[in-house]
């Protein structure tokens, strides 16, 4: 699932806010802060959110006679 229904807001991914550093968001309203602040004109910007990745697919359990046909 790439989005969920229900998203914690942060200023990482706010629509006013733009990335400075590793955990440093520039807000217009409230000035350089931490990238897990957010304030109550929170709008959510799904193109700046990092889903999480898949995880690893596990084939150590495979043999040789799964890919014969």
């Amino acid at each position: 699932m790439l989005f969920q229904k229900s998203i914690d807001p942060r200023c990482t991914y706010c629509a006013q806010g733009s990335f400075l550093e590793k955990d440093e968001v520039l807000c217009p309203r409230k000035g350089v802060v931490s990238a897990g602040y957010h304030c109550r004109h929170f709008q959510y910007d799904p193109f700046k959110r990092v889903p999480p990745p898949p995880p690893a697919a596990d084939f150590s359990n495979l043999k040789d006679e799964d890919f014969v046909l």
